[in-house]
């Protein structure tokens, strides 16, 4: 396997950016006709392909219904072998869970410290 980048929200807004814009130009599909097949705004797309701007959930759910991919595949690094990709979403869930918790620990405040 390539060497493990290191996981933190901008390594995953990048992987979110640069698989958007890689399955949008596969399939040879505008920003404009992929703004129009998603309910979302040319402006938002150009801003997700750009790490400008992150996306909720229901906005992953619409490009993988337009790009008609599983969700999990905006996640994955481009050119990983097949034989590698159950490896690196085991890690890479372990490390978005770890990262999870560290930001609700960053962000919740704790009753018991009051």
């Amino acid at each position: 396997m390539a060497e493990k980048e290191k996981i933190n929200e901008k390594y995953i807004l990048q992987l979110l950016s640069r698989n958007v814009k890689r399955f949008r130009t596969q399939q040879n599909i505008s920003q404009i006709q992929l703004a129009l097949t998603t309910g979302l705004t040319h402006n938002f797309i150009h801003d997700i392909e750009s790490c400008k701007k992150g996306i909720s959930s229901k906005t992953l759910a619409k490009l993988s219904i337009a790009f008609n991919v599983e969700p999990y595949q905006f996640f994955l690094p481009e050119g990983l072998p097949n034989n590698e990709t159950l490896v690196y979403v085991k890690d890479f869930n372990d490390s978005l869970q770890k990262v999870v918790h560290e930001l609700t620990q960053q962000y919740t405040v704790n009753p018991k410290k009051k």
